[in-house]
């Protein structure tokens, strides 16, 4: 994400140098990137370092300085929304504990993190639709947890940061009768304790 924002930076920085060398832009700044930092050098600035309307009672420089590769959001990367981290349900087609492809980067994300952070704990929470007996469900609602925990830790998880818990069909996301509602009540819910 850095990298695209440094990229994109450069080639707006690249831009506006040949618009200089073309006269285009005779009033526009000299950039320039020192040690990870955009420097901004205004050339029309007199020498006490304030130009023109900005003169009554402020004080600007000459040069103004904006780090690049700040992250806009500055909270827990586990709730950034820009993040794969902010996902935590992972969705299984019908009587299922295969993990479908488009959840796979969910789960490399959160291996990741959990890789990162030994001493975090993740509880899985396996969930069915209401087809198929109790026993059943709960069986496959621990097979689904299972195997996402199996996943993570392929992916350099300990297992010492699972809890593993089955509720089957007894919770589920939505009420109904239908394939739409079914599909959103087969799942697996990633809970970070103590986050």
């Amino acid at each position: 994400m850095k990298l695209i924002k440094l990229t994109a930076i450069l080639l707006t920085l690249t831009w506006l140098s040949g618009c200089n060398t073309l006269g285009l832009g005779k009033d526009e700044p000299d950039v320039a990137i020192e040690g990870g930092e955009v420097i901004v050098e205004d050339r029309n600035a007199d020498s006490s370092g304030v130009e023109g309307d900005n003169a009554i009672g402020t004080d600007i420089g000459a040069e103004t300085q904006v780090i690049v590769g700040e992250d806009p959001y500055q909270g827990n990367e586990l709730n950034d929304p820009a993040s794969p981290l902010s996902n935590r349900v992972v969705y299984f087609e019908y009587d299922s504990s295969a993990v479908r492809a488009e959840d796979q980067v969910t789960l490399e994300a959160h291996a990741a993190y959990l890789a990162d952070n030994s001493n975090i704990t993740i509880r899985l929470i396996g969930h069915t639709d209401e087809r198929g007996s109790r026993e059943y469900n709960l069986a496959l609602g621990e097979r689904r947890a299972l195997g996402v925990r199996q996943l993570l830790m392929l992916q350099g998880a300990s297992i010492k940061q699972f809890q593993i818990t089955s509720l089957g069909e007894e919770r589920p996301q939505l009420e109904g009768f239908d394939e739409s509602v079914w599909q959103q009540n087969r799942r697996v819910e990633l809970i970070y304790i103590g986050q």
